[in-house]
């Protein structure tokens, strides 16, 4: 059996964005030579999540306001974790929008369904995040 691991790094410019990371990851299976497996794409930090969804800006822009609906940011003191970062908020909306996604990998490519695509996604930003990569399969 065959495996790789790699890390995508990611630098964020604002609070809470939404990264497309499919190309990426192809390059990863890619690398791996692995025909038939699969593939863990995980966030590697609390305050992120990776999941699959279409790649459609109306979409996003609608998890944006669920998720601020579920778990706003303000005002930080209703939250008892904010005594310690002022980030609790994000911590919640990871739970809700899932730690990793695992993908089939057949004939050495992503078996996705119609409009699929992964997603970083980021709830407390501007710093240096990481996503795991890790492929197994023959």
């Amino acid at each position: 059996m065959k495996s790789l691991t790699k890390h995508l790094w990611f630098n964020t410019n604002k609070r809470r964005e939404f990264i497309n990371i499919t190309r990426q990851v192809e390059d990863v299976v890619k690398q791996s030579g692995v025909q038939e497996g699969l593939c863990l794409v995980n966030a590697m930090h609390l305050t992120a999540s990776v999941f699959i969804n279409d790649d459609e800006y109306g979409l996003h822009k609608d998890y944006e306001k669920w998720l601020e609906e579920l778990a706003p940011h303000e005002p930080v003191s209703q939250y008892d974790h904010n005594t310690f970062e002022d980030n609790a908020d994000a911590h919640m909306k990871r739970q809700v929008m899932g730690r990793e996604v695992v993908v089939a990998i057949t004939n050495g490519e992503l078996d996705f369904g119609p409009w699929e695509q992964i997603f970083y996604g980021e709830f407390d930003g501007n710093r240096k995040k990481r996503v795991l990569v890790k492929i197994i399969g023959e």
